[in-house]
């Protein structure tokens, strides 16, 4: 049969309980947990989470739970959060002590660019032991949000190559592409109480998104996992049972960033004019009624002062918006002939219909598209996808500031630095507002987070993190 007819092959999904979870990730096969990269591949980042643990990790929900700590105290300001160890072992059986979680911690601080979550990270001065079940981590200034950035994979504790991480999961290769992972046993469990079965297993396959809904649909998989934009009209084509289908109410950005400040891009107002006559509600409505379409850098007030700032073009329809642009295009016209602007969009099916999608409201602005790779450096606008690691307004603003003006770079640079609370809540709302007046970002939507959700996995939850730890699918195996 052929991949597309497959695709059209509709899930009725009635997989009994038994065996162990297959869970199939949108990526390559996931590499050795802790693998020394920049940016971890989703399937990298789900086995990094399975199979060595931060001192907290994310639940179903996407709320904190512990991981190799039991308990933790943030003292009032958020200076100094301490820790006390659960009883874990190393996958060779070693305990895990304070020391070496202070020395793998200093390890994952000092990788610096080689740790995406660096730049968020810069508060925390030292990280002490206090007993061998205790650390401290002293932070420089308050940041009392830290604790959903220690439950990112990034920091997860690995503390070598043989000794591996403290779990959930350990794991055992069992082929090319695909990786078995069983379930830590309590040693300290009850005898009469039931350990790990085979069903508490979990077989993590990373593979391109047409073989994991393919693999979904012929019910030899539970969970397909990884899911964005990019690989959506597969899921469209598909024919998924639609209590399997599950989409994440995602917090993150999702938008163009301006690359290049010259040229019809070189001034803030028609670059306002620009993001202001976008169709974000036809947008939203071509790809699911569960997107939701933005047009403020932040979602909500978060830690700044004020509630997020809305751009001037706000409250006008979108036919006065779209008059705006086409007048400043025209004036452009006139002299210079007329303008063009490279998107660099993804490859694929999802990146095709986004492409439909804005070169359209280009052309109806009078803008000639030109469509280019992610990666082409001549952009001039690409799209940024990404779920918010933690629940900081200045990790919107750094990460929306790719090319935007000195005012707001300065801003988001005070508000890493503020020596309090309050005064960081000030300067975080001065960036929001400079970056939103320099129009240097085109908020479109919230990020796009879809999965394919077997009936057995009781546990699974959408959240605003998209993130699904694997020992929280059909029962929790902690």
């Amino acid at each position: 049969m052929s991949l597309p007819a497959l695709l059209l092959t509709t899930s009725c999904d009635r997989r009994a309980d038994v065996g162990p979870v297959v869970v199939s990730v949108i990526g390559e096969a996931p590499a050795v947990a802790g693998a020394d990269r920049l940016l971890l591949s989703t399937p990298d980042r789900i086995l990094t989470d399975s199979v060595a643990e931060g001192l907290v990790r994310f639940d179903a929900a996407g709320q904190i739970e512990g991981g190799l700590a039991e308990r933790w105290t943030v003292t009032d300001d958020g200076t100094s959060f301490i820790f006390r160890l659960r009883e874990a072992r190393w996958a060779d059986g070693q305990p895990v002590r304070a020391a070496q979680v202070v020395n793998l911690l200093k390890r994952q601080l000092a990788r610096g660019a080689r740790n995406s979550l660096a730049p968020y990270l810069s508060a925390i001065d030292d990280v002490v032991e206090m007993t061998p079940e205790v650390i401290e981590v002293d932070l420089a200034r308050p940041r009392p949000d830290l604790l959903k950035l220690f439950a990112q994979p990034e920091l997860a504790l690995v503390r070598s190559a043989s000794a591996g991480g403290a779990g959930p999961f350990r794991a055992t290769s069992v082929g090319k592409h695909a990786t078995l992972l069983r379930p830590i046993d309590d040693p300290d469990r009850d005898p009469d109480d039931e350990g790990p079965t085979a069903e508490d297993n979990v077989r993590l396959i990373g593979e391109r998104a047409a073989r994991a809904i393919v693999r979904f649909t012929n019910r030899q998989a539970d969970l397909v996992s990884g899911g964005t934009i990019k690989d959506w009209p597969l899921v469209q084509r598909a024919g998924i049972a639609t209590a399997n289908l599950r989409i994440d109410p995602a917090a993150g950005l999702f938008g163009l960033a301006i690359l290049r400040r010259d040229g019809l891009l070189a001034d803030a107002e028609t670059r306002a004019a620009l993001a202001a006559a976008f169709d974000r509600a036809s947008l939203v409505a071509a790809v699911s009624p569960d997107w939701t379409a933005v047009e403020t850098l932040l979602p909500d007030q978060l830690d700044s002062l004020s509630p997020p700032t809305q751009p001037a073009w706000a409250a006008l329809p979108r036919e006065q918006r779209l008059a705006a642009i086409r007048a400043r295009v025209a004036a452009w016209r006139a002299t210079a002939g007329t303008p063009s602007l490279w998107l660099a969009l993804p490859a694929g099916t999802g990146g095709t219909m986004l492409w439909t999608r804005l070169a359209a409201d280009l052309y109806a602005m009078g803008i000639r598209p030109v469509r280019l790779a992610p990666d082409d450096p001549v952009a001039d606008l690409r799209l940024v996808d990404l779920v918010a690691p933690y629940d900081s307004a200045r990790w919107y603003l750094s990460e929306a500031c790719v090319a935007c003006s000195q005012e707001a770079q300065q801003a988001i640079e005070d508000a890493r630095v503020a020596p309090t609370a309050d005064a960081r809540a000030a300067t975080i709302a001065r960036a929001d507002a400079a970056l939103t007046a320099d129009a240097a970002f085109i908020p479109l939507a919230r990020p796009f987070r879809w999965s394919l959700v077997s009936v057995r996995l009781v546990q699974w939850q959408a959240n605003a993190r998209a993130w699904h730890p694997l020992n929280h699918l059909r029962r929790d195996t902690r």
